[in-house]
């Protein structure tokens, strides 16, 4: 909660007094309080609480498909989280006609969202669903979103939300691919063309797709598929196949070394512990990244690197460990 107040000062006395009224009493509520200068955006505004900060991302048409994703609701804490939000943040109702209003509050929930109504109106729409309901719970769901960014990137509520910033956390939240294509080109800073009814030929350009551009930089470095029924499984004496990924090792040889943290320089593959032998290597996923100079120390001594550092075993499964947590095995 903010405010906007004017002072009466009485500077003999070196007192200020404020007259916040009742609706603003709870700002002071909590201890101190934070004085600043009025600054200049807010000359306009009439005495008494400051509303929230706009946010034009709301007001974008293009986001509506994002906003309205389910992948997009289920990141933000699905419909429940939504209808306390409703409840945490206002106590009249949404339907703004009528000429009777219940004191009781409640929420009711639409295909693309929910909204805040009184219990008298709760009970006339019941079973009953239009346009003018569904708006409200819609632009409830966009509000809601990026209120719910703005809190997880660790803004305050003066702060207005840019795209870029939505971007990110979509994409933290793994769900960037619920972006539209036009939401796409602007966080790339694509320059935006208006889109013409007739082209001559030799302007027809083949462009990749701003989603598909998002998509490369942020999907998983390795995919793991699982075929429980391959030709080899039915075999009494199979020929064993070694797995080989480069993708996954070129990804190991840029993480830290698992001895000293420091760059490490090679994916070491396992050997003993029933890996490796003459002329062949354990599969590429059983591999530590290792400095040069601890890569040569193991392969020097095997029992005494692994009494100074741990088995092999146990730096593979903090490594591992690692590389599911952050998504790069999928």
């Amino acid at each position: 909660m903010r405010a906007l107040l004017t002072p009466d000062v009485a500077r003999k006395m070196g007192i200020v007094l404020l007259r916040p009224g009742p609706e603003l009493m709870p700002l002071f509520s909590r201890g101190r309080v934070l004085v600043e200068h009025e600054p200049a955006d807010m000359a306009d505004l009439p005495t008494g609480l400051v509303p929230p900060v706009r946010q034009p991302l709301t007001e974008d048409p293009y986001l509506l498909r994002f906003f309205l994703d389910e992948r997009v609701i289920q990141a933000a804490g699905g419909i429940s989280a939504l209808e306390a939000w409703l409840l945490m943040n206002g106590n009249t109702c949404q339907w703004g006609e009528g000429d009777y209003h219940h004191h009781e509050i409640t929420t009711r929930r639409e295909a693309e969202g929910a909204l805040r109504l009184c219990w008298h109106c709760d009970t006339q729409f019941r079973d009953q669903s239009f346009k003018a309901l569904t708006d409200i719970a819609r632009e409830n769901v966009v509000e809601w979103v990026v209120d719910k960014a703005r809190a997880a990137l660790h803004f305050d509520e003066s702060h207005t939300l840019t795209l870029p910033e939505l971007c990110w956390w979509a994409v933290r939240q793994r769900v960037s691919g619920a972006f539209p294509e036009s939401m796409a080109e602007q966080a790339l800073g694509w320059p935006v063309e208006p889109i013409k009814s007739v082209y001559r030929e030799c302007d027809l350009m083949p462009s990749a797709l701003a989603t598909s551009v998002i998509e490369e930089h942020v999907k998983p470095v390795l995919t793991l598929a699982v075929d429980p029924e391959t030709p080899e499984s039915f075999m009494l004496r199979p020929k064993r196949r070694r797995w080989v990924n480069q993708k996954f090792t070129k990804w190991a040889k840029s993480q830290p070394c698992e001895c000293c943290r420091r760059p490490a320089n090679d994916p070491h593959h396992i050997i003993g512990h029933g890996q490796g032998g003459m002329a062949t290597k354990a599969h590429d996923l059983f591999v530590i990244p290792l400095c040069r100079a601890h890569h040569d120390e193991l392969h020097a001594d095997i029992v005494a690197f692994e009494e100074k550092y741990g088995s092999q075993l146990a730096l593979w499964f903090r490594f591992i460990d690692r590389a599911l947590a952050t998504g790069v095995l999928a």
